[in-house]
């Protein structure tokens, strides 16, 4: 499937961002292994097929590393998670980016394979922090769909750095 990748345009897609937070992730803000974020304050993409907006991703950078804030593709198995993630890393590749990170909770055994796949490697591993993030935003829930107790968070990351040729 082909999708248009793009930055927000408008209020309408601003709006957009705000429910699949709130649908998703209990609504702001969103808190990461960096802080936390709203959503206006982040860089995002929109994945668009057919006036649709089926998928985003947010970030935020520090220095030369990005953290990934939240990635989500309403259509799952077609690319559009890998779409947005390409795109996302040539955009912060081409602003001096070398290195993107990411937090994930122990109960999502998807994203962890996902990720994986497209070349991240386990960082570090949080026992009890999304206990702790509980406690800033009670929203988030105690036992995921799949059943798994969410207490934990791991990360995970990934080099970008372009290479290039070195000077003689």
């Amino acid at each position: 499937m082909t999708w248009v990748i793009r930055a927000p345009e408008n209020a309408s897609d601003h709006e957009w961002l705000q429910h699949l937070w709130e649908e998703f992730f209990g609504g702001e803000p969103m808190v990461v292994d960096s802080g936390s974020y709203y959503l206006r304050d982040l860089p995002a993409l929109l994945a668009e097929q057919d006036g649709n907006l089926e998928g985003a991703v947010s970030w935020t950078v520090i220095g030369t590393t990005a953290e990934i804030v939240s990635l989500n593709a309403l259509v799952e198995g077609q690319g559009l998670g890998s779409a947005l993630l390409e795109r996302m890393e040539s955009l912060l590749q081409d602003r001096g980016v070398d290195r993107v990170v990411l937090t994930t909770t122990n109960d999502n055994i998807r994203a962890l394979a996902f990720y994986q796949k497209r070349g991240f490697r386990f960082m570090d591993l949080r026992p009890g922090a999304v206990d702790l993030a509980r406690q800033q935003k009670p929203a988030i829930p105690e036992i995921a769909q799949n059943g798994i107790p969410i207490h934990d968070e791991i990360l995970l990351e990934k080099n970008i750095k372009k290479s290039g040729v070195s000077p003689a």
